[in-house]
């Protein structure tokens, strides 16, 4: 097939400093690319129905920003609670949902498309990770072993959180209530009016609460302020669109 010219849209990612020396953090939104239809835009999902050519052709683009030679890790996530460290433990496609490494060339990232992407790094650079954090990843634990596996004191690293579906967008059960414990007058939760059992969930609040339960400092976490759903202009959304694209959150340890 021919692809389409990929347009250059690179200026559109998020590039938060989030105070973690010599790392880069790249998050993609789908402006630009070289996708059509349902996954229009910068998508970077290989297992979502684009081509495998354009896929490509839009991971190309992303390699262009990184240093020569750097490794992107494309897990398969699953939802699930796995963490790896790159690269001992990393091949392409390996089934994990939160990876992290402190190797230089080696850039954490995990796929999203309304779940919540965590970035984590020590202040001082010496390792990276990220974390795939839908609501069962959360309910899991994976926050809690990504950040035990990071052979750092938890008060020294810095957390970020990316692009997810927001607090007025993401309508769950009672059953994902109970998954958290949570009651219906928690801060986290928002009782849909004139229905039954069924409520608005902040995963944001979630993630932070498990940060800081487990050693980080409030000043260090940062973002959860931008949510998937309610831009359809520059982010995928599987809960608003169904079949979809897919963004990159990454964070290089240089």
């Amino acid at each position: 097939m021919r692809i389409g010219l990929a347009a250059d849209a690179s200026n559109d990612w998020l590039r938060p400093d989030i105070g973690a020396r010599g790392s880069q953090v790249i998050s993609t939104t789908r402006t630009g690319g070289a996708s059509t239809g349902n996954f229009a835009g910068f998508n970077v999902g290989g297992h979502v129905g684009d081509s495998d050519e354009v896929v490509q052709a839009n991971r190309q683009m992303l390699y262009g920003q990184l240093p020569p030679a750097s490794t992107i890790t494309w897990l398969n996530q699953v939802h699930g609670t796995r963490v790896i460290h790159a690269p001992s433990e990393y091949s392409k496609g390996v089934e994990a949902d939160a990876v992290w490494s402190d190797e230089p060339g080696f850039a954490c990232a995990v796929m999203t498309a309304d779940c919540l992407p965590v970035i984590l790094a020590d202040v001082e650079g010496r390792c990276v990770a990220a974390a795939h954090c839908g609501w069962r990843g959360l309910a899991g634990g994976i926050l809690r072993r990504t950040v035990e596996a990071m052979p750092v004191d938890p008060s020294r690293l810095v957390a970020w959180l990316g692009p997810a579906i927001g607090p007025s967008a993401f309508e769950v059960g009672g059953d994902v209530l109970a998954a958290f414990y949570l009651a219906e007058d928690d801060l986290a939760v928002h009782p849909i009016p004139e229905t039954d059992n069924k409520y608005f969930l902040d995963l944001n609040i979630l993630a932070g609460r498990q940060l800081l339960a487990l050693g980080l400092d409030p000043s260090h976490v940062s973002g959860g302020d931008t949510c998937t759903y309610s831009d359809p202009q520059r982010f995928y959304s599987y809960r608003r669109d169904g079949q979809t694209g897919r963004m990159v959150t990454l964070i290089l340890k240089k």
